[in-house]
């Protein structure tokens, strides 16, 4: 017989159990608030526990930190900085717009994802009493830990800096940066409760189709106002403009009005985020759903083993959710960017490798985690390991080549006819950085394999620290790389980009047939399929 009493004993004479009433409900807000930041604050340092190095944590922590003071004071200290007349007042005047734009940026960021990052995976978190409210502050703790968002928030930061200066011995800066970085955390948090919000519309009957017509009436808002001029006027009437004249005047009475505002709406942003966060929890993700339910008719069977493996690994990623969502986000977004821009065929070079990288980011840094459960299997079947290995490689350079050429596509609609130059160095960009991303990405799915779900939309294929790495090292070798074939593309013809292309390429293709050759190693093997399969 029970010793106490469980979560689904009553005691006598307690009568059958009552929902409680809206004042009950009121009266244990406070409480379970409190109980979600303690239980965010297990789960974070549960994460951080899972990191193989404490060595490397406080190394990536240290390097965070210094990271963002160097960007919110060096520039201040540079000339011209503060001057209040020339670039420093061009970058003043920018400001209010770059506001919005990491506004948009994170709230795009925090939509394609389903409303932010998972803190604790889908499945463990199935058995354990996490709640959405907890969901919720996990997905803005780790919101930073992306480098789209840093880089966008070391800009602000930055940018700020110079054209406020030091002023009255830095009074005056950190005045601002204490503001800015209370824009940050408005605005992600905003971006949050949007985010919650159409995903419990797209988990409504019909509602994945009304998300979608929403994103295209915004887009096609979007491109009418740029169409017609009026988009920057429209981003100056914001309420951005009113928000940094409160923050560059420096400590007074206006400052602390303003401030105080932009915590009390944080906190609200936050509070807020939590309404969504729970009606969405109630409802199944249908467009989920809808693809693990799918039925799909058998096809002939292939007559070469490579052509099955590659059409097994083809319909495991095109019919994944969050794979189809991020090639879209990945390829249309950076090319609408280039279009509304009018970027040139000699500054197109750098949107391959850009988009590359985010593809490679969905799955590509943890390729074989694709096959989950399924990898032991696999494993068993009469197929040469190094048949495998070229067809997992084959579909993620087809993956990231999609993208790549999707987004060149839109972008090119205003950039005109390219010359024989131009047309060599951008085709010779997609080669290149095609190539050298799946080497990378291949490298690393071998040496620091992980076991993740990735059926869920929120999913990414390796904790977040480890993903700021990647995204780190991937952005960082393919900007490089489109600036120099940027800078080919202005030679007199087409030969000169097509041969700087070739010792890219040899390098890249060694350092991926290296990688095969390890995978042909039955122990690299057997670690990586159990570590995926765990």
């Amino acid at each position: 017989m029970p010793t106490a009493a469980s979560s689904t004993e009553r005691w006598p004479g307690s009568g059958p159990p009552r929902r409680p009433g809206a004042a009950a409900r009121w009266r244990a807000a406070p409480a379970d608030a409190w109980h979600a930041v303690v239980d965010t604050g297990h789960l974070v340092a549960f994460r951080a526990g899972t990191v193989r190095s404490r060595r490397v944590l406080v190394a990536l922590a240290a390097a965070f930190v210094a990271l963002t003071a160097a960007a919110a004071v060096v520039p201040a200290w540079t000339p011209g900085a503060g001057s209040g007349e020339g670039r420093s007042l061009d970058v003043l005047l920018l400001l209010p717009t770059a506001m919005a734009g990491f506004l948009l940026l994170a709230l795009v960021s925090a939509v394609v994802s389903g409303g932010g990052r998972e803190l604790l995976a889908r499945d463990p978190a199935a058995v354990h009493p996490v709640s959405p409210t907890t969901d919720h502050l996990g997905a803005l703790v780790l919101a930073p830990l992306n480098i789209a968002w840093l880089m966008q928030a070391w800009t602000l930061l930055g940018s700020t800096a110079y054209a406020v200066g030091p002023g009255r011995g830095g009074a005056d800066l950190a005045a601002a940066q204490v503001g800015m970085l209370l824009w940050l955390a408005l605005a992600t948090a905003l971006a949050q409760v949007v985010a919650w919000s159409l995903e419990g519309l797209r988990r409504l009957r019909g509602g994945v189709l009304a998300v979608r017509l929403l994103g295209l009436g915004v887009l096609a808002a979007g491109l009418a106002l740029q169409a017609t001029g009026r988009l920057v006027p429209a981003l100056d009437r914001g309420p951005t403009v009113p928000v940094l004249g409160g923050l560059v005047g420096g400590p007074g009475s206006r400052w602390g009005l303003t401030v105080a505002g932009l915590l009390v709406a944080t906190l609200l942003a936050v509070a807020l985020g939590a309404v969504p966060a729970h009606l969405a929890a109630r409802r199944h993700p249908r467009d989920e759903q809808g693809s693990e339910t799918a039925h799909h008719e058998a096809r002939p069977l292939a007559r070469w083993p490579l052509t099955a493996l590659v059409r097994t690994d083809r319909a495991s990623v095109w019919r994944a959710v969050p794979m189809r969502r991020g090639l879209l986000v990945l390829a249309v977004g950076p090319g609408l960017v280039a279009l509304l821009g009018g970027l040139r065929w000699d500054t197109m070079t750098v949107l391959p490798g850009l988009v590359a990288s985010g593809g490679a980011l969905l799955f590509g840094v943890n390729a074989w985690c694709l096959d989950g459960r399924g990898g032991r299997w696999r494993e068993s079947l009469p197929v040469d390991p190094a048949t495998v290995f070229d067809a997992r490689a084959w579909v993620l350079a087809e993956f990231l080549l999609t993208a790549s050429l999707l987004t060149t596509a839109i972008a090119a609609v205003r950039a005109g006819v390219p010359s024989a130059a131009e047309l060599a160095a951008i085709t010779a960009t997609l080669a290149v950085v095609t190539v050298q991303v799946v080497a990378a990405a291949m490298r690393w799915s071998l040496a620091h394999p992980h076991a993740v779900d990735l059926r869920s939309a929120r999913a990414t294929p390796a904790p977040p620290l480890g993903m700021v790495g990647y995204s780190t090292r991937l952005a960082v070798s393919t900007t490089v790389t489109g600036l120099v074939f940027s800078g080919l593309s202005r030679a007199e013809g087409w030969a000169l980009p097509v041969l700087c292309a070739v010792p890219f390429l040899a390098w890249s293709s060694w350092r991926l047939l290296r990688t095969r050759r390890r995978w042909l190693d039955p122990v690299e093997r057997a670690r990586v399929v159990l570590t995926v399969t765990a």
